[in-house]
């Protein structure tokens, strides 16, 4: 498959990039996908969460009233889970919910995303770019260009610097990533996919593509 590098102005410029037989397989890895996304997602959680039991309560030990012969139930001490203010009975504690998947599966997944967007014509290619100062409508003005102001877009270029993430930070439905930050979530996340000339290069050599 072969797509057209497009100007910032959303203009032809003659130059054209070429996806080699590597990029696509008949079969789908959905399972890939699937582990790919389930790890990125349990990888954004804290695991601080924490409940306090009977050890962690202060509270005196002590008996609240002998066992029998008062005519109500028998308790122990104050910090009985069965009262308020008691300890919590198996509650939370902290933990690393982090999940390990082998690089094949994780570049699998990600390139079966990418050749699905691409069959779907939903990847767009522009030539490389440089921010002197941050400015949110030049990227603005990208967007409309490629007619995606109105739609959920997912840029990647070579090299992030502070000038692009100051300009693209505030916008609404996008996403700006380098190369080496591709993941299966935000490509599955967001419908058009803008890659730029450069960062296609990186992304093939880091799906091992090339």
């Amino acid at each position: 498959m072969k797509l057209e590098v497009l100007d910032i102005k959303g203009n032809y410029t003659n130059r054209i990039i070429q996806f080699n037989e590597k990029f696509f397989s008949e079969k789908s890895y959905d399972h890939s996908i699937y582990l790919e996304i389930k790890r990125y997602l349990s990888a954004q959680r804290q695991g601080t969460h924490k409940s306090k039991e009977r050890g962690d309560i202060s509270g005196s030990r002590k008996k609240l009233h002998r066992q029998k012969g008062t005519g109500g139930s028998r308790k122990g001490d104050i910090k009985n889970p069965l009262f308020r203010g008691g300890g919590r009975i198996f509650g939370p504690r902290p933990r690393d919910y982090s999940l390990k998947i082998n690089k094949l599966t994780k570049n699998l997944a990600r390139k079966n995303i990418i050749e699905h967007k691409l069959k779907m014509n939903q990847v767009k290619i522009i030539e490389d770019f440089q921010l002197e100062k941050p400015k949110t409508k030049f990227i603005l003005n990208i967007l409309k260009s490629l007619q995606l102001i109105n739609e959920k877009s997912l840029m990647i270029v070579e090299k992030t610097n502070r000038n692009l993430h100051l300009s693209a930070r505030n916008l609404k439905n996008f996403k700006l990533l380098n190369a080496e930050e591709l993941n299966s979530y935000f490509l599955l996340n967001y419908s058009y996919i803008i890659l730029s000339e450069n960062s296609v290069k990186r992304i093939k050599k880091f799906l091992n593509v090339s």
